[in-house]
């Protein structure tokens, strides 16, 4: 009970970030009702769920970094794997679903030419007309989601190196670096997963599932490089804390366990929800394919030529 109750941190650069981020997306909320109620024209569709949706994304991160998760991932390499998932796998998606990019432009008082609720609404528009996404060509190496992807991975990855590992572990920069990482390749990420308004994805659903299967097989790679390594490969650890009921090796075993298992949930979630969306395109192509045939004037063997030949 004492991990849960102390060691709760106050640190005033993820705490004033955290405030503005909310701060300035309230101001923008208030500015798009006031367009609203000015212009005659209704608020956006899902707003409302959009905001708890980042609201539940600016919370992870405080989660991660203020409560006391923040001070015990710098004495078990387990508690640090929960930090990471935290930052680079829950709130990304969060902050992606809540769609904040217009209401928080709104929020600065950047000018426009017209109220922010129109634009909103005609990218909703825009969204439910656009061409489907299985009409665009197959994905190649140099296109913008794969190396995105790409990007993703090498961060993930890249900070599990021991050298990159054990410095967040004593030098606040390179942790920061690593936090502020995290957040702007997920939320790049999850932008060419699910999209958020007015940004949609460029890849077909089907397409975007195999993004998902490249990060998914990545971090199982990471998980069972750190699960079944019997030595230890983060030695800073072995002289900041007691591991007196859990030895190095086996904190390092059980945080490569979270990194196989835990980063499953949200990705399973959006790659169903990806296939089910394949699924309802091609069902919905088909329908229309056998209505056009049904609907087509058949061509008739007689000849439509009327008179005596």
């Amino acid at each position: 009970m004492n991990m849960v109750v102390s060691h709760w941190s106050a640190n005033v650069l993820v705490l004033a970030g955290c405030l503005l981020v909310a701060g300035v997306y309230l101001a923008g909320l208030r500015g798009l009702r006031a367009d609203a109620r000015r212009g005659g024209t209704p608020l956006p569709h899902g707003l409302g769920w959009q905001t708890v949706a980042l609201y539940s994304g600016v919370l992870a991160v405080l989660l991660a970094l203020v409560s006391p998760l923040g001070y015990w991932s710098g004495i078990f390499i387990w508690i640090r794997a929960l930090q990471d998932i935290l930052l680079g796998v829950v709130a990304p998606p969060l902050i992606v679903l809540g769609a904040p990019w217009l209401v928080l432009r709104r929020g600065l008082g950047r000018p426009a030419t017209r109220p922010e609720a129109a634009l909103l609404a005609e990218a909703e528009q825009a969204a439910a007309a656009a061409v489907p996404a299985r009409r665009f060509a197959p994905p190649r190496l140099r296109s913008w989601p794969v190396a995105v992807t790409g990007l993703f991975i090498l961060v993930w990855c890249g900070w599990y190196v021991p050298a990159l590992y054990d410095a967040g572990l004593h030098h606040p920069v390179v942790l920061a670096a690593q936090v502020v990482s995290y957040l702007g390749a997920g939320v790049l990420f999850w932008l060419q997963l699910i999209g958020s308004r007015p940004f949609t994805p460029r890849f077909a659903p089907l397409y975007r599932v195999m993004l998902i299967t490249a990060v998914v097989l990545a971090s199982t790679v990471l998980g069972m490089v750190l699960g079944f390594g019997a030595n230890v490969i983060y030695p800073a650890y072995r002289g900041v804390g007691s591991h007196h009921l859990l030895t190095v090796a086996g904190d390092q075993q059980l945080g490569g366990a979270e990194l196989w298992v835990l980063v499953l949930l949200p990705y399973v979630i959006a790659g169903v929800a990806l296939l089910n969306q394949w699924l309802k395109d091609e069902e919905s192509q088909d329908f229309s394919v056998s209505l056009d045939r049904m609907l087509r004037p058949s061509k008739s063997g007689w000849p439509t030529r009327t008179g005596l030949r």
